[in-house]
């Protein structure tokens, strides 16, 4: 797969500010976006999530979650979700549309699965151990709920799921000059991308 024209814009802000003299991997804010989805009853669900990188040579955004968490359900429900990303060194904008892709222990696909093995392994054990803890959003647990023997490293629990955003339409602004900068980049039926200039 090409790699979207609003790939490289991207990258740019995540990795550096304007001056080029920071670089936001070390800032652990700029890993953080929020992510809003739809609820069965139509009403809107935002979170903030941590990038995870992207998958293979693909467009898709990688982000971690629970099929126990209540997220997984609006995702069944609906597909559809957007990302908002803000850099506040470069002080641009991403908006990023498009559908969620669950990868879950049932998912069939080898190669989406060997990507949520490997996403596993990558984590730390501060972020494995999580996924053993109690029930999310239910009533709290007693505290030994939340103190549970380390996962494997290798294998991950039945509960870890990669999620993918398969991206369709990228909104990018550029806060910074006057006028501002900003920049639509849409994805046809055949995975063509086009890129148009936009008032901001």
């Amino acid at each position: 797969m090409t790699l979207a024209p609003w790939r490289s814009p991207l990258s740019r802000a995540l990795h550096r500010d304007t001056e080029g003299r920071q670089r936001h991997r070390s800032k652990p804010h700029s890993r953080y976006f929020q992510l809003a989805t739809v609820q069965a009853n139509g009403h809107p669900a935002n979170r903030t999530v941590v990038f995870r990188g992207f998958l293979h040579d693909t467009n898709h955004l990688k982000v971690i979650t629970d099929y126990r968490s209540q997220k997984i359900h609006q995702i069944q429900h609906q597909a559809w979700a957007e990302a908002c990303w803000y850099f506040t060194e470069a002080r641009e904008q991403f908006r990023l549309a498009g559908k969620l892709i669950l990868v879950d222990e049932d998912n069939p696909h080898t190669d989406l699965q060997k990507a949520r093995y490997s996403t596993w392994q990558e984590l730390s054990d501060n972020a494995r151990v999580q996924f053993a803890w109690a029930h999310p959003g239910e009533k709290r647990g007693e505290p030994e709920a939340f103190s549970p023997q380390q996962p494997d490293a290798i294998n991950p629990l039945p509960n870890f799921c990669l999620l993918l955003l398969d991206v369709i339409n990228v909104d990018h602004l550029q806060l910074r000059g006057e006028p501002q900068n900003r920049w639509l980049y849409i994805r046809d039926d055949l995975n063509n991308w086009s890129a148009s200039e936009i008032n901001p």
